[in-house]
C-alpha cells in the first residue's frame, strides 16, 4: 500500500511514461507530413509572435514543438533565443533535421512539460498547440498551469492553440478536451490573463478540416498562479 502523495508519485509516473512510448511510436511509425496536426507553415502563430514578439534576442519556447515547423520559421525570421520541448525524441530529432546545420543553435529538451526543470521568470513567449488539449486529467492541467506560471516572465505572453468547442474529441488515438476561448481563461486562472483569440480550420494531410482555437494570454502577477 503507498500512501496519497506515494501513490498519486506512482501514478504520475506511469502516465509519463505511457504517454512517452504512445508519440515515441507515433513518430516512429509515421513521418511528420502524416500526423493530422501536420502544418506545412505554421502561419497563424508565427503571425502572432512576430505581432507580439518584437524584440528577436527574447526567449521564446515552444510546448510539445516536436516536428512542428514553427521554429525553422522562426529562426529564419531572425528569432535567435529559441527552445523547443518534447516529450519524445524521434519528435525533436525531426525538428533538428529541419534546421540542418542550425540545430545547435536552438535549446531542445526532451522531458514532460508537466515535470520538466524550467527556469523562472524565463521566457518572453510560451507557445503550444499540441499538449494542453490533450490534459484530461484537471491535475495534470493544474501542473501545466504552474509550469507556464512559473516559466514566463512577468508581462510575458502565453499562446494555446487547443481544438475548438466544434473540433474533433479524438486525435491519435486519445481523448482530448475541447474548449472555447472563455472555458481556457476560466481553466488557467488569475496569473494568465486573457488578451484575444482566434480561430483557424486547420486541413489535415487527409483532406478533413479540424477547428482550432487559439488563445493569447499575458502572464501577470497574482497569487493563484
Amino acid at each position: 500500500m503507498f500512501s496519497g502523495a506515494a501513490a498519486f508519485a506512482l501514478r504520475l509516473d506511469e502516465v509519463l511514461v505511457d504517454g512517452k512510448e504512445h508519440w515515441e511510436s507515433v513518430y516512429r511509425n509515421k513521418q511528420p507530413t502524416e500526423v493530422s496536426w501536420y502544418q506545412a507553415r505554421a502561419e497563424l502563430s508565427a503571425q502572432i509572435i512576430k505581432l507580439v514578439v518584437r524584440d528577436h534576442a527574447a526567449p521564446i519556447i515552444d510546448v510539445g514543438g516536436g516536428a512542428s515547423v514553427l521554429t525553422s520559421e522562426l529562426y529564419a525570421a531572425g528569432y535567435t533565443d529559441l527552445t523547443v520541448l518534447d516529450l519524445a525524441g524521434a519528435a525533436l530529432a525531426a525538428a533538428r533535421s529541419t534546421l540542418g546545420p542550425n540545430a545547435p543553435r536552438v535549446h531542445w529538451i526532451e522531458a514532460d512539460i508537466l515535470t520538466a526543470d524550467l527556469p523562472p521568470a524565463c521566457y518572453e513567449f510560451w507557445h503550444d498547440r499540441a499538449v494542453f488539449h490533450f490534459l484530461t486529467d484537471a491535475a495534470a492541467r493544474s501542473a501545466y498551469v504552474r509550469q507556464a506560471c512559473h516559466a514566463v516572465r512577468p508581462g510575458g505572453h502565453v499562446l494555446i492553440a487547443t481544438f475548438a468547442e466544434d473540433g474533433p474529441t479524438r486525435c491519435s488515438g486519445l481523448d482530448v478536451v475541447r474548449y472555447s476561448p472563455a472555458a481556457l481563461a476560466a481553466e488557467l486562472g488569475s496569473g494568465l490573463a486573457f488578451v484575444a483569440s482566434r480561430r483557424e480550420a486547420h486541413q489535415t494531410p487527409s483532406g478533413a478540416v479540424q477547428s482550432f482555437s487559439y488563445s493569447l494570454f499575458r502572464r501577470v502577477l497574482a497569487d493563484s498562479c
